[in-house]
């Protein structure tokens, strides 16, 4: 029997609200050491604590969408959800930079000052490319994905009630989180595109039958081909 396992929406808000304090706490604890992997730390220290959850009320990954494929239709279908993903996320990133550019909110030519210092030295070396390439798989699409939209969009619809609204809820709420962790260090620019781009991938994720997978690969390949052009000094 499951240690923890009420399924109320008061035991619910408590574990959402202690995990996004692990995130933030975590972060803001990191950040004197080390602020260029803070974030990273603090995504592993908060997956570590949904594990723990998890295990408490007996579930499972795949509860948080880390899926098989059964079947031949849903492995052809795969590559197809990669690259919408892909589309989606650049997409709705370049959708939000140039409406604000167009309104004079930010200069997409200008590279945002926490951007340029947190990865200063990559260009043209080797070692430090394969680590951010390595961070940018792990914790950006695995650690990312598993925590904003499997983690956090089970936990918001086990809190809201059965509506209309609650899908909507389900997508908004985290995309608005999965932002503003990107403030810091991206500025408004960074809250709103990749809002928009957390938007997005949370409406694909709901629309791939809550299967993560197609998403987390998206996301390390554009995260990949965005420290590859850093490395070879190209503007994308």
């Amino acid at each position: 029997m499951p240690v923890y396992a009420p399924q109320k929406p008061r035991f619910l808000v408590l574990e959402l609200g202690a995990a996004i304090a692990c995130l933030i706490l975590t972060k803001m604890l990191f950040d004197p050491i080390a602020w260029r992997f803070a974030g990273p730390m603090s995504m592993a220290c908060t997956i570590v604590f949904i594990a723990l959850m998890a295990r408490l009320r007996s579930e499972t990954w795949s509860d948080f969408g880390l899926r098989g494929l059964p079947g031949l239709k849903p492995k052809l279908w795969f590559l197809p959800q990669v690259l919408l993903g892909m589309v989606a996320i650049m997409g709705s990133g370049a959708i939000v930079g140039l409406g604000g550019e167009a309104l004079g909110l930010w200069d997409m030519s200008a590279t945002p000052s926490g951007v340029e210092d947190r990865f200063a030295g990559t260009t043209g070396n080797l070692p430090r490319y394969l680590m951010w390439m390595g961070l940018g798989i792990v914790s950006g699409g695995f650690g990312e994905e598993v925590f904003f939209r499997g983690y956090l969009m089970r936990r918001i619809e086990g809190i809201l009630p059965a509506t209309t609204l609650r899908p909507v809820l389900m997508v908004i709420l985290p995309a608005l989180m999965f932002g503003g962790v990107h403030f810091y260090y991206q500025g408004l620019q960074g809250l709103l595109s990749i809002a928009a781009i957390g938007f997005a991938i949370g409406t694909l994720y709901l629309l791939y039958k809550r299967n993560l997978w197609p998403l987390i690969v998206a996301h390390a390949l554009v995260d990949s081909i965005g420290f590859t052009a850093l490395y070879l000094g190209v503007e994308v």
